[in-house]
């Protein structure tokens, strides 16, 4: 279905059991509602909101002026537009970022947590990394041709879309977790690369209800890569 939030069309899914839970499910960027579907197969004690976040998935793909907030206030709009009043929110990645917004601005509403391989914390940087930084400062100020800046994530996105996902990514989150409330499980893949496992940790230590879980054997895709264990411990969270 398709929902027009600031004249963007953004298609959910969602799924009404008549129960008094939603579960929202949100996704990493790159990915689509597709990635997390399966869970609701399994999980189905409570209703299921998935949400393809623009530009990805069959929602718009033409959008300006989107921060990682307004990427929240859209979910949050959606659950007020659909009556949504009681909700556990399952991010992994991007949607973590999501996830961990929502969590502060809607305490009330947010029963449970689930942050899986979640970003939004600021990442420890190397002396490598201010080099390179450093060389592409310099490039672009005297003209010099600038070969494969920044991820491929980011190599892959127009120029609006860079802008946006810039602004993302240099949005960091670490003081929002002392004021999330909600019980929260913390779940990430042993060899996670793109969000390693200090994070993990350190959303542990800084969110007061919570817990953590490292699956072995896992990388960024953890609920991917160990699908049974990370639905083993879904559903006994939720549950």
């Amino acid at each position: 279905m398709i929902y027009n939030f600031r004249e963007n069309q953004i298609f959910y899914k969602f799924t009404d059991k008549r129960k008094n839970v939603t579960n929202i499910y949100l996704h990493g960027w790159g990915c689509d509602h597709t990635s997390l579907l399966f869970c609701q197969d399994y999980i189905t004690e409570a209703n299921s909101l998935f949400v393809d976040f623009p530009p990805f998935g069959k929602s718009e793909k033409n959008i300006k002026d989107f921060s990682v907030f307004t990427y929240a206030n859209m979910v949050i709009s959606l659950c007020e537009f659909l009556d949504i009043k009681n909700y556990n929110i399952i991010g992994h990645s991007f949607g973590g970022r999501i996830a961990i917004i929502m969590a502060v601005l809607t305490k009330n509403q947010t029963q449970k947590l689930v942050l899986v391989d979640s970003a939004g914390l600021k990442p420890r940087r190397s002396l490598k990394y201010y080099f390179k930084v450093f060389s592409y400062k310099f490039k672009k100020r005297f003209g010099l041709k600038i070969k494969n800046a920044g991820s491929s994530d980011y190599q892959k996105l127009s120029k609006e879309m860079k802008q946006i996902f810039v602004g993302i990514v240099n949005t960091h989150l670490d003081d929002f977790l002392p004021f999330i409330h909600a019980k929260t499980l913390i779940v990430f893949g042993k060899n996670d690369k793109d969000t390693p496992v200090y994070m993990a940790k350190k959303m542990h230590r800084k969110i007061k209800d919570s817990s953590l879980v490292i699956l072995d054997n896992s990388g960024h895709f953890s609920f991917i890569d160990q699908r049974v264990k990370f639905l083993t411990e879904l559903k006994t969270f939720l549950n």
